[in-house]
């Protein structure tokens, strides 16, 4: 007698619980970028590797602490956090100490970031728009830095 398969197996239990990436990885999610980091720090708080730090919110680890632009904020115990032997940056005291919000997903291990407050009101003072970028009707990427020099009328709308 034939054995019955089927055609995907993967798909046979569509909402049970599969890992999003390997044990010892997180996936951060911020101003719509999606990064997944190959290696951070155990607990409940996102340690990760001060050279991450970069690409995940734009600041760098220098002498002088985590800056951004001129936005410099000093580093001390609770952000440098030595665990196993290796040097790691505390993403969620971070964010705690600049009022940043965020949820986390410890089993999933996912973290989502708000915006930086202290990086917004610098926007509000020299009066740029974010960089950002639409599709048109006709299928056109526009973006802001196209627009440079120009004003520009922004209308948005949802449905929801």
């Amino acid at each position: 007698m034939a054995e019955a398969f089927m055609a995907y197996p993967e798909l046979r239990n569509p909402f049970d619980a599969k890992p999003i990436h390997p044990e010892g990885s997180a996936t951060v999610l911020y101003q719509g970028k999606t990064i997944t980091l190959s290696e951070t720090g155990s607990g409940d708080e996102l340690l990760i590797n001060p050279k991450d730090l970069g690409q995940i919110n734009g600041f760098e680890i220098k002498p002088e602490g985590a800056c951004f632009r001129e936005l410099c904020i000093p580093l001390n115990d609770q952000l440098l956090v030595e665990q196993d032997g290796k040097q790691w940056f505390n993403l969620t005291a971070f964010a705690s100490l600049l009022g940043q919000p965020f949820v986390a997903d410890h089993e999933a291990g996912v973290w989502s970031f708000a915006e930086i407050p202290a990086k917004r009101e610098n926007m509000m003072l020299n009066a740029q728009a974010p960089d950002l970028e639409i599709t048109d009707r006709k299928g056109k990427v526009i973006r802001m830095s196209d627009l440079k020099g120009k004003k520009a009328l922004i209308v948005t709308w949802s449905s929801w």
